[in-house]
């Protein structure tokens, strides 16, 4: 077997893989203590930034929370190799856009200052609001957030009433399965407030 052949063997398994790998956490997360999840697990950093951004705009915190732990693991220095910056991996040009559709202030909130928690916070959850307003339910909103607006509507034009049913990139799969996990748990661990349940 050439090595082309055992990758794409791997690039369909990663998937499932995933899956595997969240249910099981899901699973323990059901039999380990709340206040040892919320404190070693499922931390919640930022959390004033997180519920100023996410009342201005609509957003459940949770779900913030969610994407901050699958984007960067809560570090607000991290960079991806395509540019994507801070907790909650903007994009720069990202950042410009929701500035000029109006979505963030940017006198108050410096586009070019992605690394500051805060600024970051605003601009990832302005993201989901506008996501939120062009497309039809929050797992499109995740996958978008992952794969782009475009990408999402696109695979939403065959007619499909289920984003998970025609979602073409592998990487987008896990993500949405991750975030759905991760927000379930959030939604468990803590109230819509950030306050432990």
């Amino acid at each position: 077997m050439n090595r082309r052949t055992r990758f794409f063997r791997w690039f369909r398994v990663l998937p499932l893989l995933a899956v595997v790998i969240v249910g099981a956490l899901s699973l323990a997360v059901g039999f380990a203590p709340k206040s040892l999840l919320r404190k070693y697990v499922f931390p919640i950093t930022y959390r004033e930034a997180i519920l100023d951004s996410s009342y201005r705009h609509g957003v459940d915190p949770r779900l913030v929370c969610a994407i901050i732990t699958n984007e960067s693991g809560w570090d607000a220095s991290a960079y991806s190799a395509a540019g994507a910056a801070g907790l909650m991996q903007v994009m720069p040009s990202t950042a410009e856009t929701l500035v000029g559709l109006g979505y963030v202030d940017g006198w108050s909130y410096d586009a070019s200052n992605l690394l500051d928690p805060t600024t970051n916070i605003e601009y990832g959850v302005a993201c989901i609001d506008f996501l939120d307003d062009n497309l039809g339910d929050t797992d499109q909103v995740i996958a978008a957030y992952n794969a782009g607006i475009g990408t999402v509507q696109e695979w939403m034009s065959s007619g499909s009433v289920s984003v998970s049913d025609v979602i073409a990139y592998p990487e987008t799969r896990i993500y949405l399965v991750k975030v759905n996990e991760t927000y379930k748990i959030y939604q468990k661990l803590y109230d819509e407030n950030l306050n432990d349940k």
